[in-house]
Formats: structure tokens, C-alpha cells, sequence
């Protein structure tokens, strides 16, 4: 649709602001070079407000924006519930994960798969996990942000897809996680504001300038059908989101995965000041996920009145942003460049953390401080140039990569879960059953995408994690105790207890969710 000059001028302000602002805020004092705590962990010395930020710019990136708008143009509000549990899963993570992570003092998910079970899974876990962030999440977050910009800008997808990578890796590189987390309030906060000039335009627009409520009142009299959070069978969407299975079912499974054990999520919360400062973090990314739907989904909803009869969902969110006026186009295009610059950052950052702590240091133990640091600038790079290389190789056939994308990481997601929930809750799992949870996972999902194509895919990811919890069950009993002395991760005598506020933060969020669900149920 390209954009007027003054659009690009705030474009440009964004870019240049964000870039000096991670260099000033990643600096160290006089006299101190950085070590891999500081760039790999923010020295341990993040605060609330930036992990929680830190939290949503990692997760929120173009291809969910543009997606999840599409959804709710094609399957309605229902597609909310990814973003409204996921808010429940961040109270739990905080409850129940973070001090066991904190307390143990760990820098990455393997290094903890290695003090709990041996040296054979975290190997081959980080192994997997550098392929997959690398090969699936780091190109497709290229590829598919490319066509947002495309899309949305008119600029040349693969010019897109450079600038964004090179961008992106050039305003981490120096400061490492604390550039990282530090810049993603003001991301964050442009991603919010974006998504409510949006949402308040389209509305007003539907109610023919009455307002926001009179509009969304109008869209709910509309298209009812729409507002249904939980699908019947008899619903053409419901094989993409399952009835009473989102709440129940393998949608609890993806989120626990993806919030309590990825390392480019968790990261933040590992380099907290405190376990209470963690937990503080979290809860207020809670209330930011809340938030999602009305900056995501409802553009999508709105441009059901607005531009009906798309040739495709996605088509939404970039339809109803050509109905911005200039300037405000550009400050609504940037929140978009800013939510695929974070998580690009994200990923970049973990790549390095886990190649450099886990692989690396393991290798050459004698390493410098200032050598691993060194290290991980090193494969910042090159993971973003193989990204950059290989995003259309490996996305460009697909006509919807971002489901190809979830299709393949939900193969492993339940034997992920299975291997940490286990190995921080039961003593008596070893690696055994650990690698028999990781093999079968993979090996199960695939049998019954291939033996029951019609199952939900939400449905398998519950099936196959039960599975895998009862072989890694079986397959730890039958084998070897693991001996105290080889367990060298602390899990009795964590502290579990959190503040009044965490408490009530967490009831304010259960409240608001189930009356979201009674709702619109």
C-alpha cells in the first residue's frame, strides 16, 4: 500500500532511537568489561517491568500479528484463547517453576537437563533446540515478517528480509540480553499503542464515528457466530481449536512448553534481580496477554464490516491499516517492525546463549570470560545469516508456513514437557525416561498424523503427551535409580510461597479470564 513520507520519517525516527537507545543502556561502567552473566543474562539485574516486557517481545512477533488477525477474520474470537491461557500458564511458571530455576542458579534449559539428568540429554537437547530456533524460528520469523513488510509497505520481500535480520542483530549485538530487554518496554509499548489506534479506528469506523463501544456492540449484533470462545463440532474451525480441549486438553501442554521451558522465553525471568522480581515480571506479562486479543484480533474482527469478502485472512490486518491516515500509518507499521525486531532479537540472543554456554564452554573449558562473550557476538552473526539464507529455501513453497511451523514443533512439545515437569517434580525420573519421552514424543505424533489425520491438532499434543508421561514413567522405574550424588540440581526444600500482590494479581487474572469464558462461552 507504501507510505507517505511522514511515515517513513517515524519509521526512521524508530529505528535510529531504538538502535542508540540499547548501546546507552547496555554499557558498562568504567573500568568493567562485560562477562557472559552480563551479555548472556543482564548480570542477573533485570527488573519487573522488563521482563514482563521482555516476555510479550519475544513472543509477539509478525507473523502472529498478521496470523492471528487472519484468524479472527476466518474463526472469530475463539482464537483468543491461545493468548487468554497462556496468561493462567505465566501464574504458574511463576508460582511453580521460577524457584527452582532461580534457586539452582541456572543460565539455560539444557545446563538444568544436565544437572538433573546427565550430560546425554542436555547434548541432545541443545543440539535440537539450536536446529529449531535457527532453522524454523529464526527463518520464519525472516520470512514471514518479509511478507508483512512487503504486504503492508510495498517494499521488496527479500530487501525486507536482510534489513530486518541485519537490524535486528546489529542492535543486540554489543549488550547482548540487557540491549535486548531494556529496549523491549519501548518495543512493547509501540506494539500496545499501535494496536489500539488500530482497533479504535476500525471500531469507530464500524459505528460511523459514535465511538468504540457502539462499534464493537454493532460488530457483536453482526456476526454472533464470531464471538464463540468455544467451538461446537458442527463449527468449520473446529479441528483448528477443539471445543472443551483448549481448556483442558493439549493447548495447556503447548503453553507450559513454550512458557516455562524455552529458553528464549524463559531467559528473561532467569536473569532477574530476585525470585520475587521474576514473579512480578511475569504476572505483569499476564496482564499484557490479556491485553493481546483487542491489539491482534479485533483489527481481524473489525475487517469482517470493513473489508468483507478477502481473498485471504491474512489479507486483514494490512487491509484495515490502508484505512490509517498518514503519520499514523507509520507509527502503527513501526509497532509491527518493532514486534519482528524484538523477537528476531530474542532468538538471536538464545541461539548464542545456548551454542556458547552449552556447546562451547563444554569444549573448551579454559575459555575467558571475554573469549565467550567474544563467541557469542560470533554466532549472533552467523545464525543470522544462515537465517537469512535459508528462510525462503525452506519457507518460500509453503503457503502457510506458520502452520507447517506449529505442525512440527508440536512433534516434540509434549516430550519436552514431559522431561522438565518430570525432572522437577518426580526424583525417581532419570535419563532413560527422559530420552524415552524426547524419542517418543516425536515417533507418536507423526504415527497419528499419519493413522488419524482427522484428530485435532491440539487433541494429538494432549494424547501424546499423556503417552509419553506413562512410558517415561515406566522406562524410569524399570531402570536405575538415579544416586543423590548425581542429581545436582536442589528441588526439596524450594520455596514456594509468593507475595500478597503476586496473590492477588493472580486472582485478578483468573477472574477476568473466566469471566472472558462465561461470557462468550
Amino acid at each position: 500500500m507504501g507510505l507517505a513520507t511522514i511515515d517513513i520519517a517515524v519509521l526512521g525516527v524508530y529505528a535510529v532511537f531504538i538502535f542508540f537507545l540499547a548501546q546507552w543502556v547496555s554499557r558498562e561502567k568504567a573500568g568493567h568489561e562485560k562477562n557472559a552473566k552480563d551479555y548472556f543474562l543482564a548480570g542477573r539485574s533485570l527488573p519487573w517491568w522488563a521482563i514482563g516486557a521482555s516476555l510479550i517481545a519475544a513472543n509477539i512477533s509478525a507473523e502472529q500479528i498478521i496470523g492471528m488477525a487472519g484468524s479472527g477474520y476466518k474463526v472469530g474470537l475463539a482464537i483468543a484463547c491461545y493468548e487468554w491461557m497462556a496468561a493462567l500458564t505465566l501464574i504458574l511458571v511463576g508460582k511453580f517453576f521460577l524457584p527452582i530455576f532461580l534457586e539452582n542458579q541456572i543460565y539455560t534449559m539444557p545446563q538444568f537437563l544436565e544437572q538433573r539428568y546427565g550430560s546425554s540429554v542436555r547434548l541432545t537437547l541443545a543440539v535440537f533446540w539450536l536446529g529449531v530456533y535457527v532453522f524454523v524460528n529464526l527463518a520464519s520469523i525472516l520470512w514471514l515478517g518479509s511478507i508483512a513488510v512487503n504486504a503492508v509497505a510495498g517494499v521488496d520481500q527479500m530487501t525486507a528480509l536482510v534489513v530486518l535480520g541485519v537490524f535486528s542483530c546489529a542492535y543486540s549485538l554489543f549488550g547482548g540480553l540487557k540491549a535486548v530487554a531494556l529496549t523491549d518496554i519501548v518495543q512493547v509499548t509501540l506494539l500496545v499503542l499501535g494496536g489500539l489506534i488500530i482497533g479504535y479506528l476500525a471500531l469507530n469506523q464500524i459505528s460511523g464515528g459514535q465511538g468504540v463501544l457502539a462499534g464493537f456492540h454493532q460488530l457483536t449484533l453482526a456476526v454472533p457466530e464470531k464471538f464463540q470462545l468455544i467451538l461446537t463440532r458442527d463449527n468449520p474451525n473446529y479441528k483448528d481449536l477443539p471445543g472443551i480441549s483448549v481448556l483442558v486438553g493439549g493447548l495447556w501442554v503447548m503453553n507450559v512448553s513454550y512458557w516455562g521451558f524455552n529458553q528464549y522465553i524463559i531467559q528473561r525471568a532467569l536473569a532477574a534481580k530476585s525470585v520475587r522480581e521474576a514473579q512480578k515480571g511475569v504476572v505483569f506479562a499476564a496482564f499484557l496477554k490479556l491485553l493481546m486479543p483487542v491489539i491482534i484480533v479485533l483489527p481481524g474482527l473489525a475487517a469482517l464490516l470493513l473489508v468483507p469478502n478477502l481473498a485471504t485472512p491474512d489479507q486483514a490486518y494490512p487491509e484495515v491499516m490502508k484505512m490509517l491516515p498518514a503519520g499514523l500509518k507509520g507509527l502503527v507499521f513501526a509497532a509491527l517492525v518493532a514486534a519482528i525486531v524484538a523477537s528476531l532479537a530474542s532468538k538471536i540472543n538464545s541461539v548464542a546463549t545456548i551454542f556458547t554456554l552449552d556447546l562451547y564452554a563444554h569444549v573448551k573449558k579454559d575459555a575467558s570470560q571475554h573469549h565467550l562473550v567474544a563467541v557469542g557476538r560470533i554466532v549472533s552473526v552467523v545464525a543470522v545469516i544462515i537465517g537469512i539464507v535459508v528462510a525462503k529455501p525452506l519457507l518460500g513453497n509453503f503457503d502457510q508456513a506458520f502452520q507447517y511451523i506449529q505442525e512440527f514443533t508440536g512433534f516434540f512439545t509434549p516430550g519436552i514437557c514431559v522431561i522438565f515437569l518430570l525432572g522437577m517434580f518426580w526424583p525417581r525420573a532419570n535419563a532413560a525416561g527422559a530420552l524415552t519421552a524426547a524419542i517418543g514424543s516425536a515417533v507418536l505424533s507423526l504415527a497419528l498424523k499419519v493413522w488419524l489425520p482427522e484428530l485435532p491438532f491440539i487433541d494429538r499434543v494432549g494424547v501424546t503427551f499423556l503417552a509419553c508421561l506413562a512410558a517415561a514413567v515406566v522406562v524410569s522405574l524399570a531402570a536405575p535409580a538415579l544416586q543423590v550424588s548425581q542429581i545436582n540440581v536442589k528441588l526439596k526444600g524450594i520455596d514456594y510461597s509468593t507475595s500478597t500482590s503476586f496473590n492477588l494479581a493472580a486472582l485478578v487474572v483468573l477472574v477476568i479470564v473466566s469471566a472472558l469464558y462465561i461470557t462468550w462461552w
